[in-house]
């Protein structure tokens, strides 16, 4: 009795999950204006559809659908199973805020409020 499945069953079962996890996942990476779906995502890395994705490097953005979520720095750890795995090897937070070189006082006060009584 064979114990696994035919090679075209398990082909089109790994292009129906495939497939499934683009459609459930908003995470994408965009590097230089090009858009790339993520597949999975783990603490450490993310991985992409190697078939959709070339050999990414250095500097790019990830986003969960039109959020901007980080700024990251990867390198390509390998390649397994279709996909492209890589490392984080810096992640920066993106704010709506700028950065600031001072520090803020927090009993500051909120606004300026004009007398127009008289």
């Amino acid at each position: 009795m064979e114990s696994g499945l035919p090679s075209e069953v398990q082909l089109g079962l790994d292009a129906a999950r495939r497939a499934a996890c683009l459609k459930s996942h908003r995470l994408r990476v965009e590097v230089d204006g090009k858009v790339y779906r993520i597949l999975r995502a783990w603490p450490g890395g993310f991985a992409v559809d190697a078939a959709d994705a070339p050999h990414l490097r250095g500097r790019v953005d990830l986003f969960d659908g039109a959020r901007h979520i980080s700024q990251c720095l990867i390198v390509a750890a390998a390649e397994e199973g279709g996909e492209w795995h890589f490392d984080y090897k810096r992640v920066t937070d993106a704010s709506g805020n700028q950065p600031l070189d001072f520090e803020r006082a927090p009993d500051r006060p909120a606004g300026l409020l004009e007398d127009f009584s008289s």
